[in-house]
């Protein structure tokens, strides 16, 4: 049964659906401060609670110390739905442009032609107003659109997935991850020196900055500018078109091993230091503010706080409770053993059967060291044809022709303009009209030779998109599936509130971490083990491919690696 929550009249309504969406009763009126007792009555295994977002109806229930088991984000299915291939020619499809459109509209949109938009973080915003939205009306359309799908069974699960992420993602902040402030204070201490305010440099950056002038030779150098670095090292005499670390690394120059410190340290006060601290760790709890679906891919973006990018320096601060323990799970080689299952390639399947996945690569004799055979792998998924990753990708090819088939394929159909899907159907943007018109151009009887470079140069860039956008999206399905398993897993263990018993408290791309009491800690991370071979089964049927764990018992987070 669907239990449909809308807001109308300064109250909620509750409008229970059969599963196909008939009516199964007469709404049920209640008040805001009633939703957590109804939902407490009426939640259980048969019922999935439907609501516009699930970022602005679940909050309030965690806060009342309520949870419930499903649901359906309208939302995040209105967007999967309006793009899936699967689903053209559909009503939900076809429709105009509506206020639903308005509420899942991306704020900004990565350009997804290079391939570093994948990881962009694609942040969306609630633009219209739960009143102006027929909550009611849009599931029944969602469900016709599924039911006259090409793939409904995939698209079902795909809904599925990205709802119960959801659920996680809000569980996730208001459970908080455990931080202790005293540790991050020493830490950053140690690292930059005693606390200043906003703006002034730390003392250890500024004994940098003080060594950089002399070595350089510039009294005025302001190292926190990138353009006055790269202006001042070329001054020094050295060829350099920029001040990133791997370009760094392959000077010699008095200045550049102070420069790279200086530029570590500074990130750290940056992204993370005092005001960092001050900002987002409050009552011991960092609140990460996840966006679900928050890259064009399926992966999720983070709202402030740098929830996907935790650096290892401040990890020591991130300390279970007094009684509690944390469990950290990192699945190893996720995406080339995601690429194996949905090319159906046994052989690459095989060679990652019980151990690294690399080390089955070398072992294939296809490359000879594990180095080239990451390399390789990482050449194949994201379209390297120069470097050390094209140079080994042919041998893979050779060794894996499926898998590598299934990206070339993947990039073939981008370089023509043509969307390609996700196994559960997720569905990759296509390029702007512009982008074909520049095409026709370039081919046509007035084109010239530099126009057909640059389009090509385009197709190029859109082939190494779409080439990723199959197995990264996927991946990302997979984690879903994970994460979605084992909250139902923890959810069982415990009555009362979600972090009365073991819990997740953060996430990032293919890692986990649940906060679980010291007697729970051993089972959670069996539980982890188990929800992530379920997600293999749920992804890929019987298909012969492990998704190893590293599982870790720690006190602190840093202990895990």
């Amino acid at each position: 049964m669907h239990l449909v929550l809308a807001r109308v009249d300064g109250g909620l309504t509750a409008t229970p659906l059969t599963d196909a969406g008939a009516p199964d009763g007469q709404p049920t009126r209640l008040a805001e401060s009633a939703l957590r007792a109804f939902v407490a009555a009426h939640d259980g295994p048969g019922v999935r609670w439907v609501w516009s977002d699930t970022a602005r109806w679940y909050p309030a229930v965690l806060a009342a110390g309520g949870r419930v088991a499903r649901c359906v984000d309208l939302r995040l299915g209105h967007r999967l739905l309006r793009s899936a291939l699967a689903t053209r020619g559909s009503a939900l499809a076809e429709a105009p442009v509506s206020a639903w459109d308005a509420a899942a509209a991306p704020e900004a949109r990565p350009a997804p032609a290079t391939q570093a938009s994948l990881f962009d973080d694609d942040l969306f915003t609630v633009a219209a107003a739960d009143d102006d939205l027929d909550p009611v009306a849009e599931l029944r359309a969602q469900l016709d659109a599924v039911a006259g799908a090409t793939e409904p069974g995939a698209l079902r699960l795909l809904l599925a997935a990205e709802s119960a992420g959801a659920l996680v993602a809000a569980e996730i902040k208001h459970a908080g991850l455990p931080w202790r402030s005293d540790v991050h204070e020493q830490l950053l201490a140690d690292a930059l020196g005693p606390r200043v305010p906003y703006g002034v440099r730390p003392r250890k950056l500024e004994e940098l900055a003080v060594v950089l002038r002399q070595r350089l030779d510039d009294p005025e150098l302001n190292p926190d500018s990138p353009a006055d670095v790269l202006r001042s090292l070329r001054r020094a005499g050295l060829v350099v078109d920029s001040t990133r670390k791997w370009e760094l690394e392959r000077l010699e120059h008095p200045a550049i091993e102070p420069l790279l410190e200086y530029k570590r340290l500074y990130r750290l006060l940056t992204a993370n230091g005092w005001t960092w601290l001050d900002e987002w760790v409050q009552d011991g709890r960092f609140h990460p503010e996840y966006v679900v679906g928050g890259v064009v891919t399926g992966r999720w973006a983070a709202n402030g706080g740098g929830a996907l990018q935790l650096p290892k320096q401040v990890r020591g601060a991130v300390v279970a409770d007094p009684g509690w323990e944390l469990v950290v799970a990192d699945a190893a080689q996720l995406e080339p053993r995601v690429l194996a299952a949905m090319s159906g390639d046994t052989d690459m399947a095989a060679a990652g059967d019980g151990q690294d996945l690399y080390d089955g690569v070398v072992a294939s004799g296809a490359v000879q060291t594990r180095q080239q055979a990451k390399m390789a792998m990482l050449g194949a998924m994201y379209g390297a044809t120069q470097g050390e990753g094209g140079r080994f990708v042919p041998r893979l090819a050779r060794a894996f022709p499926r898998a590598l088939d299934l990206v070339e394929q993947a990039a073939r159909a981008g370089e023509r303009g043509e969307p390609v899907t996700t196994r559960l159907g997720r569905t990759s943007p296509v390029p702007e009209q512009s982008w074909f018109e520049a095409r026709n151009r370039a081919y046509s009887v007035d084109g010239a030779p530099a126009m057909q470079r640059a389009v090509e140069s385009r197709a190029r860039s859109w082939g190494r998109f779409t080439r990723n956008f199959v197995v990264q999206g996927t991946a990302a399905e997979w984690a879903l599936s994970w994460m979605g398993g084992l909250r139902t897993r923890l959810a069982a263990r415990t009555d009362g509130p979600v972090t009365a018993g073991p819990h997740m408290v953060f996430f990032v791309h293919d890692e986990l971490v649940v906060h679980a009491p010291a007697a729970d800690a051993e089972w959670v991370a069996e539980q982890v083990r188990a929800a992530a071979v379920d997600a293999g089964r749920i992804m890929f049927g019987g298909f012969p491919v492990t998704f190893p764990l590293t599982v870790a018992v720690v006190r602190s987070y840093d202990q895990a690696k």
